[in-house]
């Protein structure tokens, strides 16, 4: 069948993937196209593969899933992701969101649920829990904000933030931890904290989240400036 759902499993079990595959293949509207356990060996298929919906562990490792969900969402902008196995914690499924999922699948949810979010996601209806839709309300309302204090240019202090602020900037972005940030770049933790203020401080903002999505308003009127001056 041409019209059936296209699903890609990422996760980091092999065995757990080989059980929701053939649970998912049982369902005459859904096709498994296969399964990976690592966010690049998932953006390698992706290219080779039709795919319509991706389904994320938020359990890989060393933040994978957050890093392959904006990956997805930004190149790939016409597959659907879902994260998989999230807990009932509106800052974690906030992230995701945020990072560009359609969805999610809390780890204590049944097959059915499952089903009910992968068919719900094709056909562009976001399945939330009435907890978890208030606080994407009150998070668009906060991101309302922080556009129009950048469009009003009343934060201008961006520009002053140093090369290595700016790098660590993109790294929470990503969902990077202080730990990853300070392994990753070769530095002590206590040196990762001490940007991080120095960031929250300078962009005004009160937590990582917000400075996160400051930078991609600024990241996003960047690219609209270039593309005017193409024009």
């Amino acid at each position: 069948m041409t019209d059936r759902i296209r699903v890609l499993l990422v996760i980091e079990i092999p065995l757990m993937g080989d059980v929701i595959a053939e649970v998912l293949e049982d369902e005459p509207d859904i096709h498994v196209v296969g399964t990976a356990a690592t966010a690049q060996s998932a953006l390698e298929r992706l290219g080779q593969q039709d795919i319509d919906i991706v389904l994320v562990s938020t359990h890989l490792p060393n933040q994978e899933a957050l890093q392959l969900t904006t990956a997805i969402a930004h190149n790939e902008p016409a597959i659907k992701v879902l994260a998989l196995g999230v807990t009932e914690n509106k800052e974690r499924i906030l992230q995701f969101v945020e990072a560009g999922a359609d969805g999610y699948i809390r780890r204590g949810d049944s097959v059915d649920d499952l089903l009910v979010s992968i068919r719900a996601a094709e056909a562009d209806r976001a399945q939330v829990s009435p907890k978890i839709a208030a606080a994407l309300i009150e998070r668009v309302a906060e991101l309302s904000e922080l556009l129009g204090r950048y469009q009003e240019g009343v934060n201008p202090d961006f520009e002053q933030l140093t090369s290595r602020e700016v790098e660590v900037l993109e790294l929470i972005a990503q969902g990077y931890s202080n730990q990853k940030i300070a392994d990753h770049l070769f530095i002590e933790i206590g040196t990762v904290k001490n940007h991080v203020h120095s960031i929250l401080k300078k962009l005004d903002v009160g937590n990582r989240e917000d400075a996160a999505a400051y930078l991609a308003i600024v990241r996003h009127g960047e690219q609209s400036d270039l593309e005017d001056m193409l024009d």
